[in-house]
């Protein structure tokens, strides 16, 4: 059983933490980082085939080539928004600074043939190997907010630019490229929902009782 301040700490960071793209260049310390992969990898994954590895990128000729592989990708992403009234400035003023700003940056890979031909779970369902590693990030994330660090998930890039650029093996999936670091601007709200990007939708609206579309 948890005590009731423990279960409002734990609510507290779900609720607290944020996709931060602004960081110091202040060092993060080992035992923060230790805490933090140590959180990821107690995430739970199906068939316990714990399929990820964690790339830390520290070095800057690597984040500038990270960076340039983002920057590309989300110039070429901007198009798709051209029409949206608006949308295609705001797409292009997302920071991808992060990368180079921040002291470090994670990469998160999965590992689909980890636990060899027959792991429990993912027979039937291939893609469980990804939301496993999902589980992961969402782990390292909150350890991170609680450690004091901001965390940002760089989602634009090719994925065989990263696989290039860090050396990966073809069979693995780098699944995420996470900058840490310290921040002087925690916000209280999604950068995106304070941009007008988009808003959190109402949870009563996404709830159906026993079959889709049921109230």
């Amino acid at each position: 059983m948890f005590t009731q301040e423990e279960k409002d700490a734990l609510y507290k960071v779900i609720y607290k933490r944020r996709d931060i793209r602004t960081f110091l260049p202040d060092l993060i310390p080992e035992e923060s980082l230790h805490n933090i992969l140590k959180a990821a990898h107690h995430a739970p994954s199906v068939g316990f085939m714990q399929p990820w590895n964690f790339i830390m990128v520290t070095s800057d000729e690597l984040k500038e080539r990270l960076a340039w592989a983002a920057d590309k990708e989300r110039r070429a992403l901007a198009i798709h928004y051209e029409d949206a009234q608006g949308k295609e400035e705001h797409f292009l003023k997302l920071k991808i600074q992060g990368i180079k700003e921040s002291p470090l940056t994670i990469c998160v890979t999965c590992d689909p043939t980890r636990g060899g031909s027959h792991v429990l779970g993912r027979n039937s369902i291939p893609e469980t190997d990804q939301l496993s590693t999902a589980c992961a990030i969402q782990n390292m994330w909150l350890a991170a907010c609680v450690e004091g660090l901001a965390m940002g998930w760089v989602s634009f890039y090719k994925k065989q630019d990263v696989r290039d650029i860090l050396e990966i093996p073809p069979h693995i999936d780098p699944v995420a490229l996470m900058t840490v670091g310290y921040t002087d601007h925690y916000p209280d709200k999604p950068i995106l929902e304070t941009s007008k990007w988009e808003e959190r939708k109402n949870l009563d609206h996404l709830l159906f009782e026993n079959k889709w579309g049921y109230k």
